[in-house]
């Protein structure tokens, strides 16, 4: 309990961190691996003029390329808010083995960072959606797909 207080201060300081400096969002986010932080983030949204630097995405690249591996089993990410639907996304592709936030996504909100509609718009039929989307060329893709698994010198992930 004392290591997560600690560790959220840090993820709190570096979401204050990048607000100040106009980076983005309030939102930090840090990493850790036996008692070590191993990869840190604030949103930098703004700064780098990529919808997708979330705090917790920035965190993930610098820890997976300080592990050489793109697997974060065995690590504890700490971020200042609930996770977003596309940084829980990403998350859920690192592997790590908790998660640990302090303000909710409904205190996002109410500062106005509302995703609730991502998480709607996830369970919408896909032609319903908001975003025109449509499916197309399926089979000359699939055979992509089919030369994936004949690959023989696949690295698998």
């Amino acid at each position: 309990m004392e290591k997560d207080i600690k560790f959220l201060q840090q993820a709190i300081a570096l979401g204050r961190k990048g607000m100040h400096n106009n980076s983005g969002g309030p939102f930090g986010c840090v990493i850790v691996k036996d008692d070590e932080v191993i990869g840190r983030g604030f949103n930098q949204v703004l700064s780098t003029v990529d919808p997708t630097a979330h705090a917790e995405v920035v965190a993930i690249r610098e820890a997976c390329r300080y592990l050489n591996n793109g697997d974060l089993s065995g690590c504890t990410l700490y971020t200042s808010c609930e996770p977003c639907p596309m940084c829980l996304g990403a998350i859920y592709w690192a592997r790590p083995d908790r998660i640990v936030f302090a303000c909710t996504r409904e205190d996002a909100a109410g500062v106005g960072f509302d995703d609730d509609f991502i998480y709607k718009e996830i369970n919408v039929p896909i032609s319903a959606r908001k975003i025109t989307t449509e499916n197309k060329m399926r089979e000359e893709a699939l055979e992509m797909m089919k030369e994936w698994l004949e690959k023989e010198d696949r690295i698998g992930y």
